[in-house]
């Protein structure tokens, strides 16, 4: 996922309206005004799309953009390469004033820089699985042959090695997207559209494509502007997102943010369901701070435990976590065998779990273990500790899925299965 550290914003967005009707100009006195989305339909016949839209999103980001129908979704991302043009506001993309090209500039700008993949497949029947995903190439002039290669490349990187020669009548809705997919990737442009782009498709299969795009995005590091009404889709696979309600843009944030901490009622209501479970990992409601045994002998690892007023801590050496060890167990060792390296009859046998496991696969440990689970990152590194308390906290109140296991806190605040 997206590292934006030192980096500047490869979209950026400032004060983007848009108005639709024939006196927009005018009427978007009235939208700046404060005058509600309804009151100017009403009043004007006018339909505000957009109001005071601000937005940055960073090179290589998966930044999901939400909400219902007509909240204004798919209006944004289509001012991104100005498919519609703005009523007010500025579109900033790789340092480029947009709104300052002009129509070959624009062209250009399209080909180059952005490529979209659309919720209805967008292919063309007449051409062929391969003539399909190299279309954009054969737009910007590039050989036949060079084309092909590429082409080729990609239909086996989304799994459709051998359909180079089918129509797209002859595949399946998930197939077909993968088409649509390897045909905006094959351009090689910076950012990628995606407009609803799964939503047509059945949930197996939806699920399928959404996971083939994580793994894709771990490879190519692309910026996506990804649109969906869907929160499940939206925490699985986005950086950041943003939700938007009558074309005003309500709340913007990392998914734990927006999961954790809705800003209003409407935002509320798309969280409420969700299985926290299942969209949380470890790495979002850890507790950074642990304390660490990193003595390599008994009494030096006593002392330690004794100066930090703890009962127990995580024995950590060159070889990484090792195990849970108590005061209890220390002050029991004869004063005699104080010079000898911990072993591992002295530890309890705590589990680790990673950092990017969803809370809901680490429910059992939990569950079996009386001491808070060391957190482990990638690499190995002990980064921190899941307390029962914390899982219990995030998990309280939410609704059964119907399956699998069902926690909630008891008055001791511990985890108890129902």
């Amino acid at each position: 996922m997206s590292n934006k550290d030192n980096k500047q914003p490869l979209i950026r967005i400032k004060k983007l309206y848009k108005v639709f009707g024939k006196n927009e100009k005018k009427v978007l006195e009235q939208v700046i005004a404060g005058k509600s989305k309804d009151t100017i339909l009403a009043e004007t016949g006018h339909t505000v799309g957009l109001s005071d839209i601000n937005l940055d999103i960073y090179p290589g980001e998966i930044f999901v953009i939400m909400g219902l129908s007509g909240s204004g979704k798919s209006t944004l991302i289509r001012h991104f390469n100005r498919l519609i043009e703005p009523t007010a506001g500025e579109i900033e993309i790789a340092g480029s004033d947009v709104m300052k090209l002009d129509s070959k500039e624009l062209q250009e700008f399209r080909r180059q820089k952005m490529a979209m993949v659309f919720q209805r497949f967008g292919l063309m029947p007449h051409r062929t699985v391969l003539q399909n995903i190299t279309y954009g190439l054969q737009v910007q002039g590039i050989s036949k042959k060079e084309r092909e290669v590429r082409g080729r490349e990609w239909l086996e990187t989304v799994g459709l090695d051998g359909y180079a020669n089918q129509y797209p009548s002859q595949l399946s809705g998930g197939q077909q997207q993968r088409v649509g997919l390897a045909r905006a990737l094959c351009t090689d442009a910076d950012i990628l559209l995606m407009d609803e782009a799964f939503s047509a498709l059945d949930p197996l299969i939806r699920s399928e494509m959404q996971d083939q795009l994580i793994e894709l995005q771990d490879k190519l590091h692309k910026t996506i502007v990804f649109i969906t009404h869907d929160l499940d889709e939206a925490l699985r696979i986005g950086d950041k997102i943003a939700i938007l309600r009558d074309g005003i843009l309500v709340q913007q944030g990392e998914p734990v943010d927006i999961l954790l901490n809705p800003v209003d009622d409407y935002v509320e209501a798309f969280v409420k369901d969700v299985n926290r479970a299942r969209a949380l990992t470890v790495e979002t409601v850890m507790q950074p701070q642990i304390f660490r045994i990193s003595s390599d002998t008994i009494g030096e690892a006593l002392i330690q435990m004794r100066q930090s007023k703890q009962d127990y801590g995580y024995v950590v050496n060159d070889e990484g976590y090792r195990g849970v060890i108590t005061q209890e167990t220390l002050e029991n060792v004869e004063e005699s065998d104080h010079s000898n390296s911990i072993n591992t009859s002295l530890l309890e046998n705590v589990p680790s779990v990673q950092s990017d496991a969803l809370l809901e696969s680490v429910i059992p440990e939990m569950l079996d273990n009386i001491h808070e689970l060391p957190v482990l990152n990638a690499e190995g590194e002990v980064k921190g500790y899941l307390s029962r308390s914390t899982l219990a906290d995030i998990l309280s109140d939410q609704p059964s899925s119907g399956n699998g296991v069902v926690v909630s806190a008891n008055s001791d605040n511990e985890l108890v299965e129902k």
